[in-house]
């Protein structure tokens, strides 16, 4: 693959609350799609995360498929990670743009010789 360069999704957080980020990033990177075996930030499914003028955490996400069988525990997980990281209540909004492997983080960890 020719563009093997890791792209760092921008979040929101990224220009409200920078000092943020990386504490988020590390929580989140803590939930692991069990079928692919890949955490949610190196898929690129974490589409933005912000908080709110209110305080509370807002999180966009994507799974990998609508019908992913592990969707809910995923979710859950997430939320549960988002408000380690941010240290406050969070919303989950799932968000329904389709997931392809251009959304990942990382193109080269798509050399797992499934995909040509």
């Amino acid at each position: 693959m020719a563009d093997s360069e890791v792209k760092e999704i921008q979040w929101t957080l990224h220009q409200t609350h920078p000092e943020r980020v990386q504490e988020v990033r590390a929580r989140l990177s803590e939930v692991i799609d069990p079928e692919i075996g890949m955490n949610i930030i190196q898929l690129g499914l974490i589409r933005d995360v912000e908080i709110t003028t209110d305080g509370i955490g807002h999180v966009k996400m994507i799974l990998t498929t609508p019908f992913c069988p592990y969707g809910p525990a995923m979710i859950e997980m997430t939320k549960a990670k988002a408000v380690e990281g941010l240290n406050m209540p969070v919303n989950i909004e799932m968000g329904m743009d389709m997931w392809d492997f251009s959304m990942m983080e990382d193109p080269s960890a798509l050399d797992w010789g499934m995909y040509a």
